[in-house]
């Protein structure tokens, strides 16, 4: 307003062409208050009407084949000496897997660590050094479920001090997620057409959807294996999958 109260007295003391100028101000002015207050009475936008929910759906599945943690640790003198003697275990191990029946490609070095060991602390002093540590883990896959225990039997008697774990897999797990899926995309349907019943609107189309992430697989801890035994009892039992996705439905007008 004050940029209109100018160019008016330049209006009314000025000449032609300055005059011509100062028109051009106060049109200009005028179009500024005039977008202002049409925009102050336009509503104010809403966002696109949605029905938010969110979806679960499961599969019951027994799982196929399994991951087996396992391997050595040795202690010596040097470092050389602890990594000869776990490399020396870990070939006796590996010749024992592969005189079973286990492919060479499914056995994997999942560890290797060499540390040095120190002995107790006296007061005041600073730890000694007693000798290295070397450990030697490998991942072994066994596609048959069926040979878990046996493979932990040839694991034991071939001189492995250490499971860390037994894990179960399924090797059909994308197939058996995406049957999850379909229930949890239907979960969520079945509750978006009740809430728009109970509100009184007709349920669009999905205009989008999340996936949230899944668990791990669930593992079975081993406790560390000192001596040979009878056959190892595994059990696998049976997994239940899950999906959850949070899916957004437009409103049908």
């Amino acid at each position: 307003m004050r940029v209109a109260t100018a160019a008016r007295q330049v209006v009314a003391n000025s000449g032609p062409m300055a005059r011509f100028g100062a028109h051009l101000v106060l049109f200009a002015a005028w179009l500024a208050v005039a977008a202002t207050a049409a925009q102050a009475q336009q509503p104010p936008t809403l966002p696109p009407a949605r029905i938010i929910v969110s979806g679960e759906g499961s599969v019951d599945a027994a799982p196929d084949a399994a991951e087996i943690m396992s391997g050595v640790t040795v202690q010596a003198k040097t470092a050389r000496e602890a990594t000869d003697a776990s490399s020396k275990a870990m070939a006796a191990i590996g010749a024992a897997l592969r005189g079973a029946g286990v492919a060479q490609n499914d056995i994997q070095t999942a560890r290797f660590l060499v540390s040095p060991v120190y002995g107790p602390q006296a007061a005041q002093t600073p730890p000694k050094r007693v000798g290295f540590s070397a450990s030697n883990q490998i991942r072994i896959t066994v596609p048959q479920i069926g040979r878990v225990g046996e493979i932990l039997d040839v694991l034991i008697s071939a001189g492995a001090s250490e499971a860390d774990s037994v894990r179960f897999v399924h090797s059909n797990l994308p197939q058996l997620l995406d049957q999850a899926r379909q229930a949890a995309v239907a979960d969520a349907k079945r509750k978006a057409e009740l809430y728009a019943t109970a509100a009184g609107l007709a349920l669009g189309g999905v205009a989008w959807i999340s996936e949230q992430p899944l668990a791990p697989t669930p593992l079975v801890e081993a406790s560390s294996f000192a001596a040979p035994r009878p056959a190892v009892p595994i059990s696998p039992g049976e997994d239940t999958l899950h999906a959850r996705i949070t899916v957004g439905f437009t409103v049908a007008h």
